[in-house]
């Protein structure tokens, strides 16, 4: 708690910057979201991915994603809308690109996902995480208490809002996989802070003189040992997802890496000393006392 102070400047500091990345530059949003052209094919010879994004990418479609699909020799591939273009006209133009690899490529399947859908999808991503956030404050705030449960909702926010930033600041790709990580982030760093609170809750109870800023300084100190073994493996998993675990999962895997970092630091100064400025004491853990009816009656002789 010595090092608070500062640790909450950082934390308003880069909040606000990356509430200013959203607002001026927004976010790399991907095709689960703009909308777009998403084709199946079969290859009958052995292809990579990387030489089937080489030959798109210099045939007009530099934004594309591909992935194996399903049995050996299935690709799927996903583009951005074209306006000059509809999807059977995109379909065609892309087979033509493929059969450069492989004459006897297939097309399996071809669909076309408006931007109305995307839009959809995209609100429906905000509104999970903002449900997430609200069960949350009401689970903390019974769990423990009330201080407790703002302080937990601002530090998750804190991480939500940072890690958007970064995607922001570098340009990542934005989508489904990515919502999927915050909403994985949410729960590790509500675990993680809940375990904090729960030490200091029960040093409250046990530890009869000392200031509230004492106890919570002595709480955080008997569980930082835990906080940061568990954050560091939980990274190391991570960094082989992010660094071998292709193109696809790389915005999930950066979303989390980035998360569990900004997320100890939450459970560890953002939460507690949010609480602590609220004004928590020990009387708030304290268990009421209920007075039996009779019980203050002498009995009859």
């Amino acid at each position: 708690m010595g090092h608070n102070k500062l640790s909450m400047i950082v934390s308003v500091v880069l909040t606000i910057a990356s509430i200013v990345l959203l607002a001026t530059r927004g976010l790399n949003f991907g095709l689960d979201f703009t909308g777009g052209t998403l084709v199946e094919v079969q290859f009958e010879q052995n292809v990579q991915l990387k030489e089937v994004r080489h030959a798109m990418a210099t045939h007009g479609f530099p934004d594309v994603v591909a992935q194996n699909f399903g049995a050996k020799g299935d690709i799927l591939l996903r583009m951005k809308p074209s306006k000059s273009a509809n999807a059977e006209q995109v379909g065609d133009k892309v087979m033509g690109v493929l059969k450069t690899l492989d004459k006897n490529v297939q097309m399996r399947r071809i669909e076309f996902v408006g931007p109305s859908v995307g839009n959809d999808l995209a609100e429906q991503g905000g509104l999970a995480i903002f449900a997430a956030l609200g069960m949350i404050l009401i689970y903390v705030a019974i769990r423990f208490e009330w201080r407790f449960a703002v302080g937990a909702v601002l530090a998750l926010a804190h991480d939500t809002i940072l890690t958007l930033g970064l995607f922001s600041l570098l340009r990542i790709q934005f989508d489904l996989t990515v919502v999927a990580g915050l909403l994985t982030l949410i729960g590790y760093s509500l675990n993680d802070t809940i375990v904090v609170s729960d030490r200091i809750r029960e040093n409250f109870r046990k530890i009869r003189k000392g200031a509230p800023r004492d106890i919570i300084n002595a709480s955080i100190t008997q569980v930082f040992s835990r906080t940061i073994i568990t954050s560091a493996t939980t990274a190391m998993v991570l960094a082989v997802l992010f660094f071998l675990g292709g193109n696809l999962i790389h915005s999930f895997a950066t979303a989390m890496l980035f998360g569990i970092i900004v997320g100890t630091h939450s459970s560890i100064y953002v939460a507690s000393s949010l609480a602590l400025w609220l004004g928590v004491k020990k009387e708030d853990f304290m268990p009421k006392v209920i007075e039996k009816e009779g019980a203050d009656q002498k009995p009859l002789m």
